[in-house]
């Protein structure tokens, strides 16, 4: 018998300028203090700067590009079994990979410390969009984990 309630899913919320769910997840990580409006213009102000220098006609393209570089696609679970601890690697969901890369990309924006917010989570996301920056790192990281434990993945259930 389950021990949890069902999860329901929501409704999409969207943002007011660009229409899109992936935003409007961003700017709720971004706010703090339930100062939805300055969090509006950090991010709108971070999506306008990394589009600049690129020739993308999808003011979205650099941030979809940057989320889809720091989604992991598997990630390790702890899992006891007999008394001891393994770490098990498991595939993530695609709704969960999405809220981690976004989780991850707003943290190291949080973490570049002397320059304002909408400048460090426009480079970020540049970054991230390029391959490289700390979200991808971070990424990348998971998969090492994931990838030494595999030994462990008959664990999971």
């Amino acid at each position: 018998m389950a021990r949890r309630k069902r999860v329901y899913k929501k409704e999409e919320k969207r943002d007011p300028r660009y229409d899109s769910p992936l935003v409007h997840a961003i700017i709720s990580k971004v706010m703090q203090d339930g100062k939805k409006s300055t969090a509006e213009r950090i991010v709108y102000g971070a999506i306008d700067r990394s589009n600049q220098g690129s020739e993308s006609v999808d003011p979205l393209e650099v941030l979809n590009r940057a989320i889809e570089n720091s989604k992991p696609r598997v990630e390790v679970k702890s899992r006891r079994v007999g008394g001891a601890t393994y770490q098990v690697p498991l595939e993530v969901s695609p709704e969960r990979s999405e809220s981690l890369a976004i989780r991850w990309i707003v943290t190291y924006a949080r973490n570049r410390k002397g320059t304002p917010m909408h400048v460090a989570l426009a480079n970020e996301v540049r970054d991230a969009a390029s391959n490289s920056g700390n979200a991808v790192r971070k990424k990348d990281d998971v998969h090492k984990m994931a990838q030494a434990n595999r030994a462990f993945a008959h664990f999971r259930w």
